[in-house]
């Protein structure tokens, strides 16, 4: 399996649901950090800064962002593998999001500790 570089990133993010012919909300977008964006039939699906989340919002909050260091090309396969899989045996539950250059694996905050140890025993380095 691969051996990646992580960098935990120090914010706390929300998966926030939206209805799916619903505008992106201003806050949504607010920042300069890691935000994701996923309309399907069912859903506006966001995951941003949890700090610009309206509490009226429906929302999971308290997950944590590891970026994987990149770029990677379309064809370099088992990066995810190399992650969730060690993640998995450990049972520590994993939400992946893929951009045009890396991944990034979102975490609750309770199951950070124990994914940094998980990671680095997989031989992977993590930069918190």
């Amino acid at each position: 399996m691969q051996k990646l570089t992580l960098y935990m990133l120090p914010q706390l993010y929300a998966f926030c649901r939206l209805q799916p012919n619903g505008a992106i909300p201003h806050w949504a977008l607010l920042g300069d950090d890691f935000i994701s964006l996923t309309r399907t039939h069912e859903e506006l699906s966001v995951v941003c800064l949890q700090e610009n989340v309206p509490s009226s919002a429906q929302a999971e909050r308290d997950w944590r962002c590891i970026k994987v260091e990149g770029p990677f090309g379309f064809s370099v396969s088992g990066v995810h593998a190399s992650l969730a899989l060690p993640l998995a045996e450990a049972s520590i539950s994993v939400m992946a999001i893929a951009t045009y250059e890396t991944d990034h694996l979102l975490i609750k905050s309770e199951d950070v500790e124990a994914a940094i140890e998980t990671l680095k025993r997989a031989g992977h380095t993590v930069r918190v």
